[in-house]
């Protein structure tokens, strides 16, 4: 979690930075090959390289961005959800519960999607 202590620090709510840890922690123990990073000040994962996952923070919610081909993939799911979104994100409000499920989902799709890639973006 050291990678991240520069974006965990200032989270000034408690609950909203032991979630924020929680969400990280969990997709390290759940995708161990993920190199964890921060950039452009937020927690991001990658694989060889490529980006795979990133997350960010704003008053309402704690958002995840897998581009817009992990959410595009997934939006039925998404969406039966009641999973907030938008091309880029999916937003995750502080008042309700991760989806664990559809975060694994969008994870272990981008790590396949792009194992041949050699570029951070797609």
């Amino acid at each position: 979690m050291d990678t991240f202590a520069a974006f965990i620090e200032p989270i000034e709510n408690p609950k909203q930075r032991a979630r924020v840890i929680k969400v990280l922690q969990w997709v390290m123990d759940t995708f161990p090959q993920l190199k964890p990073r921060l950039a452009w000040n937020q927690p991001m994962f990658t694989d060889h390289g490529t980006f795979i996952i990133g997350f960010s923070i704003s008053k309402k919610h704690m958002a995840a961005t897998p581009e817009e081909a992990g959410i595009a993939h997934f939006t039925k799911e998404i969406e039966a959800a009641g999973i907030d979104h938008t091309k880029g994100i999916i937003r995750m409000p502080w008042n309700q519960p991760i989806n664990y499920e559809i975060l694994q989902k969008m994870i272990a799709f981008n790590i396949q999607d792009k194992a041949q890639l050699d570029k951070f973006w797609r």
